[in-house]
């Protein structure tokens, strides 16, 4: 694909991953951490908490990142990678991580269920991962760069069924504590970084394309529910 056509795609892509997130957030976490704690205030009050770690994580990387500006003026290197790029990189480890917790809690019940969680999973990570690389290359980074940051941050869920395995059988870890704070994320990661960057002057064709991407990502997330739901 020509550079041209891409650069008119990839905000399209980044419209489906504000519906994605959007609906992995309403729709799929947050009502399973209301299944796990059944505390809607608990659970409300951790979704808050998660908005506001990001926001912190991301005053955190918009330091660095102003400081690595400073340093590439002086060097004369004109790559730039915006916010956006690596505040999608922090959510998706987050998010893939409790996805390895998920696996590994379910497999610990029966070898059935730890399956039948592993399909969810997998069929509301497709569209998470287009979406994902779209953003990324949105944000700079290149088709090559973008692949492999998005398969390193896949294996933190390796990370996560490791994590569960070790600490199982000795500590009683609140893992369901960890959808709403990554749900809190994703929120925060659609509304204060994606959201923005769709603000630009587009035409109403290209309005209107982004808002049925928007909703297409929201019924990938809404579709993928109803299978776990089904399969359950």
């Amino acid at each position: 694909m020509s550079p041209a056509r891409l650069k008119k795609i990839l905000p399209y892509l980044v419209s489906l991953a504000v519906g994605v997130l959007l609906g992995n957030a309403f729709i799929h976490l947050i009502p399973d951490a209301l299944a796990e704690i059944g505390s809607i205030e608990r659970v409300s009050l951790f979704t808050v908490l998660g908005i506001f770690l990001f926001f912190f994580i991301e005053k955190g990387m918009r330091w660095k990142h102003h400081h690595k500006v400073i340093l590439t003026k002086i060097s004369g290197d004109s790559t730039k990678i915006k916010p956006l790029g690596t505040m999608n990189l922090v959510g998706d480890f987050v998010h893939n991580f409790t996805d390895g917790t998920l696996i590994a809690g379910s497999f610990s019940i029966s070898p059935q269920l730890g399956w039948i969680t592993t399909l969810a999973i997998a069929a509301h990570e497709i569209p998470q991962e287009i979406s994902d690389t779209g953003s990324l290359m949105y944000s700079g980074y290149s088709l090559k760069k973008a692949l492999q940051l998005n398969f390193l941050c896949s294996l933190s869920c390796i990370l996560g069924v490791l994590f569960i395995l070790v600490l199982q059988k000795s500590v009683s870890v609140p893992i369901a504590y960890i959808l709403p704070i990554t749900a809190g994320g994703f929120i925060y990661i659609a509304a204060s970084d994606m959201m923005p960057e769709l603000q630009g002057r587009f035409s109403a064709k290209a309005h209107i394309g982004q808002g049925i991407a928007m909703i297409s990502g929201l019924l990938f997330m809404w579709c993928a529910a109803w299978m776990e739901n089904f399969l359950f």
